[in-house]
């Protein structure tokens, strides 16, 4: 009985947490956009954000949980690459065209960075300052060759906030603040939950790395799973594209580092981690290489991708 509920717990703690995620982007913008924010500074928070996997890594952290911290950016990672993606390829051919590829091979190196700081299973505050200066050269770099800022994410909402705004429509800046105030408290409330109870229903640190890269990293990679079903369904299939390849390399730069900064991640046995390291990096190569050939992804790709993840998640709890 108890352990049914701290089971509910986690996943009243993801609710919450999708909840705040959402709240958060969708009133960003419009605030930004009336308090005067800069685009460069909005696009950095913005481009590829994933605040759930973020919020969850730091209190993961400071809550002294490296674990369920570094298994949930592995996790995250591999669930939006192939469950997101093959979701959404398998309703609706998914467009790869040549920017979003370019999102994609950016990621690939910022991936296998990560994946050599964290190979020994210690991620410390100087690798986390230099992976968060990483991320911001990532999106610098988009900007640099589009001449704009990256398409990524939640970056869509500025662009709706902006037009609302030139059409007289932007309101007062009071309720779109409260928004995002209420978002990022309920993702910080949520995450707490989540994190203590996976460390309520297993308190060895092998276990909730594993609980970590499977069960934290679906939860918080859910909404990319949403995200992906619903734009395919509405036709809008290259957002979703956009921002799964985004949020990969904000996760693994972004929220890796600012976890780091927070409280130096280190697990005892690194061992659990470097497989899964492994087809994290597979994982986005695999989608660069199954879109390579046609521009695009389909069913046939679909299938391959999702008969990927039950493969992550066997190796994951037993290797």
């Amino acid at each position: 009985m108890i352990t049914i509920a701290w089971l509910l717990a986690f996943a009243g703690g993801t609710a919450v947490i999708v909840w705040g995620a959402e709240a958060f982007a969708e009133h960003l913008g419009a605030a930004s956009v009336r308090l005067g924010v800069s685009a460069f500074a909005l696009a950095l928070l913005l481009a590829g954000a994933e605040p759930e996997e973020l919020a969850t890594v730091v209190v993961a952290a400071l809550r002294g949980s490296p674990g369920i911290a570094l298994g949930d950016v592995i996790g995250a990672n591999v669930t939006i690459c192939l469950v997101a993606l093959g979701i959404g390829a398998w309703i609706t051919e998914l467009p790869f065209r040549r920017a979003v590829m370019r999102y994609a091979l950016l990621g690939l190196p910022l991936g296998a960075i990560a994946t050599c700081m964290a190979w020994n299973g210690r991620v410390g505050r100087g690798d986390g300052v230099v992976l968060v200066l990483l991320y911001a050269a990532y999106v610098g770099a988009i900007w640099f060759a589009e001449r704009r800022p990256p398409a990524l994410g939640e970056v869509g909402e500025l662009a709706e906030a902006r037009e609302a705004a030139a059409k007289g429509k932007s309101g007062r800046v009071g309720p779109d603040l409260v928004m995002v105030l209420a978002g990022v408290l309920a993702m910080a409330g949520g995450a707490s939950l989540l994190v203590y109870a996976v460390q309520q229903i297993s308190g060895a640190q092998a276990m909730q790395t594993r609980l970590g890269l499977t069960i934290v990293g679906f939860a918080t990679g859910f909404e990319l799973v949403v995200l992906a079903w619903s734009a395919a369904r509405r036709g809008i299939s290259e957002a979703a594209v956009a921002g799964v390849v985004g949020s990969f390399a904000y996760n693994v730069t972004m929220t890796l580092g600012a976890g780091a900064l927070v409280r130096p991640l280190a697990i005892i046995d690194a061992a659990l981690l470097r497989l899964p390291l492994l087809m994290m990096l597979a994982a986005l190569a695999l989608v660069v290489l199954l879109s390579a050939r046609r521009g695009t992804l389909g069913r046939a790709e679909a299938l391959i991708l999702l008969l990927g993840y039950p493969v992550f998640v066997v190796v994951s709890l037993v290797a």
